[in-house]
């Protein structure tokens, strides 16, 4: 069996956020495969941990992948500031020949795959492009770690997850796919704020949760835990009419959005700014550049929290664009192909220390051991999207007994998709096509 059939039989997807089904990617070819191990989210402690409890399962992952590449060069990448990691793994590199390890400053985004393909190659992804493009694959750590336990034959039905901020014992936890958000959060002793909201993903670039009933998938890496009245939560739940009337009422013009904009200073044509005054025309055509470029944004949150002074929220404005364009059928434009960085980007790179300390979370900032699930899993709600693509047909109908790692979701027909599979062992109690619930064995038994 290849490398590639044995991910897609395990439902192995970009665990990092992306959820790219990861057998895509395997049968490709490339000529250089990075291992993503920078996690530079504020907060996020979950890969930190992979890379330190498992550093052989990360290699052999990555091995794997440069061999179903065939590619030359396989090299894996975190910050030096992370040195039991980097500890781990120097010292089980010498069991995976041609594997290298590279450092990198601790900045924000330094986890952007674009940045990262540029930093450990010299190479700039072109707009709109994917790493592919130019000859590299790009995988998370914890990726890797289950690509190398699927080409032994067990499937996706575990991750590790940091839950952090506001919590009593802030930890990270090896959990079933489908536990809620609610359990993560009680598993570290709760929250210590009165009307708690709980960000999925990093404090940049991760979403509200809308309950915490909630349950987490193969993409969640970490949860944060904040007070409602922070910014970080209040800046998520303005309206889209908030939104803009503060662009148009405050935007300065001044570009410090643009001028720390990653993207821009690779070379990319985004342009925050100009884009923040394009919208304060109404006679403005759609399909205008200074429109058409939110197609280029990584929605990394540079831009709105750190750069802007004035409390401007580029970043929604770009998403929401980005949706509205992609409504309408406008294509992205923007696909240039010979780029090269701005002189000055070395001297523009934030340092996450300073990123946390503007976002006001330097309380929070410490460490998130990994601790033993003890939880009582009563039951687990499995998403039949949790990747890019179509979601999983339901292979289980209400009633039946599954095993962890039994297949109840199954990619569809000549369809991009990934397969989801049972993560605990009891009774399929629900069956839509949205989500399958498992009603734990223990449970059954009272």
């Amino acid at each position: 069996m290849s490398t590639a059939t044995a991910i897609e039989k395990a439902g192995v997807v970009g665990a990092g956020g992306s959820g790219f089904p990861t057998h895509v990617k395997a049968a490709g070819r490339a000529d250089t495969m990075i291992a993503n191990g920078a996690e530079c989210e504020p907060l996020l402690r979950s890969d930190e941990a992979m890379m330190k409890a498992a550093p052989e399962r990360v290699l052999r992952g990555l091995a794997l992948m440069r061999d179903s590449l065939g590619a030359s060069r396989a090299v894996i990448a975190l910050k030096r500031e992370n040195v039991e990691a980097g500890d781990a793994l120097t010292a089980t590199l010498d069991r995976f020949p041609g594997v290298e390890l590279e450092l990198l400053d601790d900045v924000y985004p330094a986890g952007d795959e674009y940045l990262l393909v540029y930093e450990l190659t010299g190479r700039v992804i072109p707009e709109g492009g994917i790493p592919l493009d130019i000859g590299v694959v790009v995988n998370n750590v914890t990726t890797l770690a289950n690509v190398a336990s699927a080409v032994e034959g067990r499937p996706v039905t575990r991750r590790l997850i940091s839950v952090q901020g506001a919590v009593k014992s802030p930890a990270t936890f090896e959990v079933p796919i489908g536990v809620s958000i609610g359990e993560l959060v009680a598993a570290a002793g709760g929250a210590t704020v009165e009307n708690p909201a709980v960000i999925v993903g990093g404090p940049m670039m991760g979403r509200l949760a809308d309950q915490l009933s909630e349950p987490v998938t193969k993409t969640v890496g970490g949860i944060i835990v904040l007070p409602s009245e922070h910014p970080l939560i209040t800046s998520r739940v303005s309206t889209e009419a908030h939104v803009l009337r503060v662009a148009r009422a405050a935007c300065c013009q001044c570009m410090a959005c643009t001028e720390l904009c990653p993207r821009a200073l690779l070379g990319h044509e985004l342009a925050p700014h100009r884009t923040v005054r394009a919208i304060q025309y109404s006679t403005l055509e759609i399909d205008h550049p200074h429109i058409t470029s939110a197609y280029l944004c990584c929605e990394c949150g540079m831009c709105e929290l750190f750069a802007c002074p004035l409390g401007i929220q580029p970043r929604r404005i770009l998403a929401d664009l980005k949706a509205e364009l992609s409504r309408r059928g406008i294509k992205n434009p923007h696909t240039r192909t010979q780029l090269g960085p701005d002189d000055v980007r070395e001297y523009r790179q934030i340092p996450s220390k300073r990123l946390v300390q503007r976002l006001g979370l330097s309380d929070y900032d410490g460490q998130a051991p990994v601790e033993d699930w003890t939880s009582e899993v009563r039951q687990v709600v499995l998403l039949m999207s949790q990747h890019v693509g179509k979601p999983a047909c339901p292979a289980v109908e209400v009633g039946q007994r599954v095993l962890e790692g039994d297949v109840v979701g199954e990619i569809q027909p000549g369809c991009m998709g990934a397969r989801v599979h049972a993560s605990i062992a009891g009774k399929v109690t629900s069956v839509t096509p949205a989500e399958i619930i498992i009603e734990s064995e223990s449970r059954q038994g009272r």
